[in-house]
């Protein structure tokens, strides 16, 4: 371009629906563009002219590149809660922060096996209630200071010692007698019984002279960069936007060596379409959680691979079983109906999970049993015949009438005091899965007497009212690891959340019978007679049915394999990519060689598809002005 170079950002945005309205190609010069220069350059709010002085030339995404970083670009469509690795619980969160801080061990990439990480050794006394862990040599934070076992027993005494800082993962603690550096290479955890998951401690270690300074693990500064900056993992947080970008920057002191590109970032889109929109069209490199409709379309498209593996997350209905605090104090404003365990037993009842595997997940899904998903075969639970919860309208409406449920003039049912069986369904309105499961919910229910409405929020909204116990049913769902120790400590009473909205635990379940069977399989160390009991505390969950398990969604992926190779899965050359419980997936990824860098991460299409918080450029009588979309409290 010449005298044409320059564009008004009224003909840029008029440009943009253009497109939108299918006038322009996906490939249109004028739609690659690198819209990131019309954000920077814009001012806040102000007038036309200004803006319109600062917007930069319109160059293509691939000429821009040509000098620019490498970047591999992940779409996300669920939302950050909190990058404060104490107090994290999305499986997004959670993601970032392996990343950033290094576990004592971790799961291997080829079988899951513990392998090293902050500590290089490690072993039991011979009566398994002391742990000496050797921590590596000459490894550092990013700031340069060494990584000590100091740092080790901070991040442990912390968890231990602060409720707050307890929320994310304050199971893996709840048997520790006392935490101590003999020295700086020497870690030493006291057990007040036989732990079996010492070496599957999912414990992000954290620099104590950066953390140590922190009075209140809630306070918004935890999540800043200046705090979750310094790392020392393969990645290290460099930009956090919510609800738009999480950038990270690679380690170039990363102890496993630094990896093969510059940055990782994490790209916020309001819905998989959008996503799947941007993979196609370049603006992302990386997407996950695809449904099979999206993925069955991106098979054999040029330049894009798909990745198909057995998952370890599973679905579930949270059934509010009368939600309580840690001091037994109720909370929340959940039906007391489905406080009857019998009520929760007539809805597995009349749900039908062969039709959500088939309908809703498109064939993409194993049958549900317990909370341990089959591909760990030794602690999965596959409920008998005798006692698994079969697709029966006529036995659920059997039991409720049994039960007392009297169908009123409507057909709906009233509970003994006269409360009609009216629940709230509530689940994500980002989630292609939530959206069209939610249908057959309400209709199955209607079946057996009991009205539903559904309540299809924002993500955010989701995680505020589940973990508050403001809910009736509620979609749900929770990445398992190889040690199940972490999944089913989640159903313990000892996870109910020391105040109302904490995420401790899951589905606000406190059994007596439950949690003799969990402490029992801690401390077992034989693996059969251990996995046995991890069975038999899951039959006694699914007998107790304070949620039910859906299903066990595959891992449907895909990527841009013009951009990038080298991914690697767990288990390796057969699992999954992005959905693991290490880091390995994107630190072993490469670019391809001739591939273009990237600028920024973000074009048009990205931009556009950000979540709330994100600019939208509105053209008002010829005149373009900046305003931010308004929003409700998008927490997720």
């Amino acid at each position: 371009m010449h005298t044409g170079e320059r564009k008004s950002l009224t003909s840029l945005c008029g440009e943009w629906l253009l497109f939108r309205s299918g006038i322009l190609s996906h490939h249109s010069e004028v739609y690659t563009v690198s819209w990131i220069r019309v954000r920077r350059r814009l001012a806040p709010v102000g007038a036309a002219a200004a803006a319109l002085s600062m917007v930069g030339p319109l160059v293509p995404v691939a000429a821009a590149q040509d000098s620019s970083p490498q970047v591999l670009r992940v779409a996300l469509v669920q939302e950050i809660d909190h990058l404060n690795p104490f107090t994290a619980s999305f499986s997004s969160s959670a993601m970032i922060g392996r990343f950033s801080w290094e576990f004592l061990t971790l799961p291997s990439s080829e079988d899951a096996t513990p392998t090293g990480g902050v500590a290089e050794s490690w072993e039991a006394s011979e009566d398994k209630l002391t742990w000496t862990f050797t921590i590596r040599e000459g490894m550092t934070w990013s700031d340069g200071e060494p990584v000590t076992a100091e740092d080790a027993a901070f991040t442990f005494n912390k968890i231990m010692s602060d409720a707050k800082a307890a929320e994310a993962n304050g199971s893996y603690v709840e048997n520790f007698d006392e935490v101590t550096a003999a020295d700086e290479h020497t870690l030493v955890i006291e057990t007040k019984e036989p732990q079996a998951s010492m070496t599957a401690l999912d414990v992000p270690i954290v620099p104590e002279h950066v953390w140590s300074d922190i009075d209140d693990m809630h306070d918004p500064v935890t999540d800043s960069v200046d705090v979750v900056g310094v790392g020392s993992g393969p990645f290290l947080i460099a930009e956090y936007r919510p609800n738009e970008l999480v950038r990270m920057t690679a380690n170039e002191d990363y102890w496993r060596g630094a990896p093969a590109y510059d940055e990782l970032h994490f790209i916020k889109f309001e819905n998989a379409d959008a996503a799947v929109n941007a993979l196609r069209n370049g603006e992302v490199d990386f997407i996950n959680r695809l449904t099979q409709a999206q993925f069955d379309s991106l098979q054999n498209e040029d330049g894009i691979e798909t990745n198909q593996s057995s998952g370890r997350r599973y679905r579930e209905l949270l059934m509010n079983p009368g939600a309580q605090n840690a001091e037994g104090d109720e909370i929340g404003d959940g039906h007391p109906a489905l406080r009857d365990v019998e009520v929760r037993r007539a809805i597995a009842m009349a749900i039908d999970p062969k039709v959500l595997v088939d309908k809703v997940l498109g064939g993409y899904g194993e049958m549900p049993g317990s909370l341990v998903p089959p591909i760990y075969e030794d602690f999965h639970y596959q409920p008998g015949d005798d006692v698994r919860y079969e697709f029966d309208p006529a036995a659920a409406n059997a039991l409720l009438d049994e039960a007392g449920y009297e169908r009123g003039p409507d057909g709906i049912r009233v509970d003994p005091d006269g409360n009609r069986l009216e629940f709230r369904l509530t689940g994500r309105a980002s989630e292609d899965y939530a959206q069209r499961a939610s249908d057959y919910l309400v209709s199955w229910l209607k079946d057996i007497g009991i009205a539903v409405t559904k309540n299809l929020v924002s993500d955010n909204e989701v995680d505020e009212t589940t973990s508050s116990g403001h809910y009736d049913l509620a979609f749900s769902g929770w990445g398992t690891n190889p040690d199940p120790d972490y999944i089913l400590a989640k159903q313990t009473c000892a996870a109910l959340p020391a105040s109302s909205g904490s995420s401790s635990s899951n589905a606000f379940f406190c059994d007596e019978t439950y949690d003799k069977l969990y402490a029992q399989q801690s401390a077992e160390l034989d693996p059969a007679k251990r996995a046995e009991l991890v069975r038999e505390a899951q039959a006694r969950y699914y007998e107790m049915v304070p949620s039910y398990v859906l299903g066990y969604d595959m891992v449907l992926e895909a990527y841009r394999s013009d951009r990038f190779t080298g991914f690697v899965q767990q288990p390796e050359g057969e699992g999954q990519i992005m959905e693991q419980t290490g880091y390995w997936g994107f630190y072993g990824a490469k670019p391809v060689e001739g591939a273009a860098g990237d600028d920024s991460g973000l074009s048009a299409g990205v931009w556009v598809a950000l979540g709330a918080g994100a600019l939208a450029l509105v053209a008002v009588g010829g005149t373009v002005v900046a305003r931010r979309r308004s929003s409700t409290d998008d927490r997720e």
